[in-house]
């Protein structure tokens, strides 16, 4: 199976190049099986149709197939390959036609789990996405151990995340596009490098695979304006083959870039007779580009392409099949060393890579992997994905870019100005001019790469409710660790976005001439949810020794459960008001006294006071970091009731709750 993987992954391009620019291929599985065919039934017109279509000439085998169909004659493979067809020229509508007679039928000896996702797929490209999820759910069962059958079987609600993250980027035309192939756009300085077959380009081939010509980059001087100036890139970076999907250092001497396998007027192909993709470097030398070289990982074997580099220039991330590739192509990284060689690409782990198509990535300058895929659950077709890389290179969690970026066609190639806040992206959406296109954004509020919760309120004065601005707000972790803090504007709004979930935070807010506030925020498992915590402060309260802070601030009594010492949710709100006391008022010192209810004997509640007691104090001390010195008490049992519920009373629950509590007298100030 991993050698059939590995030969599936061979077949360059799709659409425009197209799989190859935006995958890296699955051609000799769809070979093999139109092979098959051959050997069953040895029909002309199929051995014809089978040739063009293991040659990836998807266009032309698709005619003689349909020719095939309609007199009659539709096998499951020929329905595969119908399917396939469509499917690997991005043409899911059509996809969609072929792929359900070929489940209707139950394809014979069975359907391969590739047809259920790739069925799927196409289904999400045309939006029914309730059928979809029901033939993920067949692939889910027919695949095993597949990523992507365990990613949709966890993320069921996936279309409601995706709508949480949806809405932070907004989409804009741009005038760049031509009626063909413009796509993979990447900053050149002020300028956009980009990929297109536009009429001017070199040379006068015709791609076999989608009677479209060959690729060129491009470059544009001003790709904001209404008529931009756009021309072929200087040099000799250009070949009568396919360039695309470029890359530049900061300097802007050196561009890494995406060709076919064409070195030294050279078309080299692999055992198979592939013509794969490589990288290549080119430098820019008294204003236009070098002759390219290859990069020395390259291979005839196997595809690599799509590069992006790290903000420091000192990573390489391409997608590549070479060995060691999870799917049908996967994300890598390879350093790049001062010297200009390069270390042993590391492949980016399954936290990004699944069985299907992981390419185009993007680093941006705050660090954040933008790629696309069709493996992790999305809404059809590609989808940009968005992830957090840490400062030890390790890649967090892949989230979905959301809507209008995604869509339910194939949206690719993002790339993001993090400074200004704008960039660009392509996409074959029906919206345009030519099969891809690119489209302009900007962004309004940065995107989540993980759980993603906001805590966000308005701090006012408690007793006027008047706004209270430029008031310090702090995130406390549940361990009272400062985690990051703010200002509220003038308007008293504060907030706090990437909260983690199913986790407990405290915010805190202080100002002049009032006594801190604060709040315990518990997030649930929600990604994208906003809670909402207004800040009431107070003016300073007189403090004399003597008074009981359960009156002095508003304390709710801290409640023990029956026959228990540990310190309950509720009370955990109360005591970070107790310890919030103790920061504000560094010399006083508190007595806690605790109490139980009557029930058990004396000395057992004695004990069971003074457990809770020694619960309380450590909790001061551990979680509000108090010193111990400061704190003093003892357990008092049933010796201090407040209500009658005395031994052999008859009371509720709820009255006898009321004397399990702990009370904190100021002894100094």
């Amino acid at each position: 199976m991993m050698f059939q993987i590995k030969k599936a992954i061979r077949y360059t391009l799709i659409v425009t190049f197209l799989m190859g620019i935006k995958g890296l291929s699955y051609g000799q599985e769809i070979g093999d099986e139109a092979k098959q065919v051959v050997k069953e039934k040895k029909v002309g017109g199929e051995k014809k149709a089978e040739k063009k279509f293991d040659n990836y000439a998807f266009v032309d085998a698709r005619d003689l197939y349909l020719r095939i169909a309609k007199k009659g004659y539709s096998s499951p493979e020929i329905l595969k390959n119908l399917g396939d067809s469509y499917y690997f020229t991005g043409e899911y509508r059509d996809a969609v036609t072929w792929y359900s007679q070929l489940v209707s039928t139950g394809g014979g000896n069975g359907i391969a789990p590739e047809y259920y996702f790739r069925y799927a797929q196409s289904l999400k490209s045309v939006q029914r996405y309730d059928e979809a999820d029901q033939v993920m759910d067949a692939f889910e069962k027919a695949s095993g151990g597949d990523s992507r059958g365990q990613m949709f079987a966890k993320e069921r609600d996936y279309l409601a995340e995706i709508e949480r993250q949806s809405g932070r980027y907004s989409v804009k035309a741009v005038s760049i596009n031509s009626e063909l192939q413009d796509f993979s756009p990447s900053f050149y300085g002020e300028r956009l490098v980009f990929s297109s077959n536009r009429e001017d380009r070199t040379g006068d081939l015709i791609h076999d695979w989608n009677d479209q010509p060959f690729l060129d980059l491009y470059i544009i001087d001003n790709p904001e304006s209404d008529q931009p100036i756009i021309n072929k890139l200087e040099g000799e970076a250009n070949t009568k083959y396919h360039e695309s999907s470029s890359v530049f250092n900061d300097v802007g001497d050196i561009m890494y870039f995406t060709r076919n396998n064409y070195t030294n007027k050279k078309l080299r192909r692999d055992e198979a007779g592939t013509n794969n993709l490589k990288l290549y470097r080119s430098f820019r030398e008294s204003g236009l580009w070098s002759v390219a070289e290859e990069l020395p990982f390259n291979s005839n074997e196997y595809s690599v392409a799509h590069p992006a580099l790290s903000p420091d220039g000192k990573t390489l991330y391409f997608a590549s099949d070479m060995p060691g590739t999870k799917g049908l192509s996967d994300l890598w990284s390879v350093s790049i060393n001062s010297d200009g060689t390069f270390g042993d690409p590391k492949n980016l782990g399954e936290r990004i890579n699944t069985e299907s198509r992981e390419t185009f990535p993007f680093i941006s300058e705050d660090g954040r992997l933008f790629f696309a895929t069709d493996g992790h659950v999305g809404l059809g077709g590609l989808d940009v994905f968005v992830a957090q890389i840490e400062d030890d290179g390790t890649v967090g969690d892949a989230y979905n870019a959301g809507k209008p970026v995604n869509s339910s066609y194939d949206d690719f190639g993002l790339i993001l100005n993090n400074e200004k806040g704008v960039g660009y992206f392509s996409s074959n959406r029906p919206t345009g001019h030519g099969n891809d296109d690119i489209y302009g954004f900007t962004r309004e509020k940065k995107l989540l790469t993980n759980c993603g919760q906001m805590i966000s309120g308005i701090t006012k004065d408690v007793k006027t409710d008047e706004i209270l601005p430029m008031t310090r707000v702090q995130l406390r972790d549940r361990q009272n660790n400062v985690i990051t803090q703010t200002t509220s504007d003038v308007s008293g709004n504060y907030s706090f976005d990437g909260i983690g979930c199913n986790d407990t935070y405290v915010v805190r807010a202080e100002k002049e001439n009032y006594d801190p506030a604060e709040a315990i925020v518990i997030t649930d498992i929600e990604a994208g949810r906003e809670l909402k915590r207004d800040l009431y402060l107070k003016p300073p309260v007189k403090v004399n020794v003597g008074d009981d802070l359960n009156e002095l601030l508003g304390l709710k009594p801290i409640y023990f459960d029956l026959d228990k010492s540990f310190i309950r949710s509720d009370a955990e709100r109360e005591l970070i008001k107790v310890i919030a006391f103790m920061e504000q008022f560094p010399n006083s010192k508190i007595d806690v006294r605790s109490h139980t209810d009557s029930r058990a004997n004396d000395a057992y509640n004695i004990a069971l006071s003074q457990r809770r007691n020694t619960a309380t104090i450590d909790y001061i001390v551990n979680v509000g970091r108090i010193s111990r010195s400061r704190l003093t008490g003892r357990g008092y049992g049933e010796t201090q009731l407040t209500n009658r519920c005395s031994n052999d009373v008859n009371c509720s629950e709820g009255e006898h709750q009321l004397n399990r509590r702990s009370e904190f007298i100021i002894i100094a100030r």
